[in-house]
């Protein structure tokens, strides 16, 4: 049984994770087209999945499924929340075989949305490999510019890649309504 709707996008809803999304979790972060675009390098599986998820819930970080007709096809989140500086760190990914369907930038854009109105934040920033066109598309879709580049800051598939720093202030923001 699926949690609780959280937040509503257009096209998603974003909802708690849950113990029984683990398998999903563990099939989306192990697919050879998400783990090296979120600069993972160890294979995880449904009961490593499942003790992060009992973690959920010990930090003020945000972690919500992606949705869509009521079924999960990724997630999104807010780490590293800082009240005192008002920033968090968006981190997103969703399931190749949901992927081109706007998914991702509903989500982003209803988080954003949470952190600006709900939780008062002042800025959100997000971390981009380079070669993720996807995830760089979704993030100035909803408004986030390039802020600078990490050159040669990560190992990607046996080489340096360069990582993109994308920021969003809440005074730029556009809600759309």
């Amino acid at each position: 049984m699926p949690g609780p709707t959280f937040l509503r996008g257009d096209r998603v809803t974003l909802r708690p994770i849950e113990a029984e999304d683990a398998e999903f979790l563990a099939e989306t972060i192990n697919h050879p087209d998400v783990w090296p675009m979120l600069a993972a390098y160890a294979p995880k599986n449904t009961d490593e999945e499942q003790a992060w998820i009992e973690t959920i819930g010990d930090s003020a970080d945000v972690h919500l499924l992606i949705c869509a007709d009521g079924d999960p096809v990724g997630t999104v989140g807010l780490n590293q929340l800082n009240d005192a500086w008002g920033i968090a760190e968006l981190g997103y990914y969703v399931h190749p075989d949901a992927q081109g369907n706007g998914y991702a930038t509903d989500a982003t854009a209803r988080i954003v949305r949470y952190s600006f109105e709900d939780r008062r934040l002042e800025k959100v920033y997000a971390n981009v490999l380079a070669g993720n066109e996807a995830s760089r598309r979704v993030l100035e879709s909803v408004g986030f510019q390039q802020e600078g580049t990490f050159r040669e800051h990560a190992h990607m598939r046996g080489e340096r890649v360069d990582v993109f720093r994308y920021g969003l202030l809440a005074s730029e923001f556009e809600t759309g309504e």
